[in-house]
């Protein structure tokens, strides 16, 4: 069933963080085959925030790679709610590259209320690690397809998402700070948050208009926590597409486009 409701954008962002919304684990599951799961950086640990390795959706053999969140508190402090550590993006872009070598297009799943902020994250160079992968996905010679399942949070979400085709979810964010930030550093006053919720045009409508995004991948009524393999069924039918259009585009052409894809952005508007 199609969502014909029409929802404010606060409205929009508690579903997004729906305590019962699919997580990265959960797409990877019922949308691929035969996932194979490959852990750490080669460097320092391997983050259990991104989830990683090599799968395959009709027939073709992919890379996917995702921020997940847990369903309980367990699950939520192992994957530290979702922000990533250095570690953790260098792990990402470790994939990256592997599936670059052996030709495998690239799926990325991000949901994340922003990169980890902590001492330790940023001793090990987290701001350093983020932007190394905004460098080195701009030129993969492979297709990327990202797709925000949930919150869409900064540079944490960035770090997966400078891709050929970047969707979001129905009722998922995507944006440079939460609306409590927003509210709290630009008005000083969290009280306001709702109302940053609208300013700030966070919502897939929203950046969709502004060409943000390439597409809305629609959800059941009520939310992807209602029908979860609904939600699943929409992934797999935009994946199918898309990966059978930018398979047949060569390397070249592939960087140039993403290039110019991202160069262009704001110059509409």
């Amino acid at each position: 069933m199609v969502n014909n409701e029409k929802l404010d954008a606060w409205s929009i962002v508690e579903k997004a963080r729906h305590k019962d919304r699919p997580n990265t684990r959960f797409y990877i599951e019922y949308v691929f085959d035969e996932f194979v799961e490959l852990h750490g950086d080669r460097n320092f640990r391997d983050d259990k925030s991104i989830v990683g390795g090599i799968a395959s959706i009709n027939k073709v053999n992919v890379t996917v790679i995702g921020i997940n969140k847990g369903k309980n508190v367990k699950e939520n402090l192992e994957a530290n709610f979702g922000m990533v550590h250095p570690e953790g993006y260098k792990k990402a872009l470790r994939l990256m590259k592997q599936a670059e070598k052996f030709k495998r297009p690239i799926i990325c799943f991000i949901d994340t209320p922003g990169a980890f902020c902590g001492v330790e994250a940023e001793a090990r160079g987290q701001g350093q690690a983020i932007a190394q992968n905004l460098m080195e996905m701009s030129r993969l010679k492979t297709p990327i397809i990202s797709i925000v399942i949930g919150e869409g949070g900064s540079g944490g979400a960035l770090a997966l998402g400078v891709s050929d085709k970047v969707y979001m979810l129905e009722n998922s964010i995507y944006s440079i700070l939460s609306p409590e930030g927003f509210a709290s550093i630009l008005w000083k006053d969290p009280s306001r948050t709702k109302e940053a919720a609208e300013v700030m045009k966070i919502t897939a409508s929203d950046l969709k208009n502004f060409e943000v995004i390439d597409g809305i991948i629609k959800e059941p009524g009520g939310g992807a926590h209602i029908n979860p393999y609904a939600a699943v069924k929409s992934i797999k039918k935009i994946l199918k597409n898309d990966l059978e259009e930018l398979r047949t585009i060569n390397e070249e052409d592939l960087i140039n486009n993403r290039y110019y894809k991202f160069r262009s952005m704001g110059y509409t508007y």
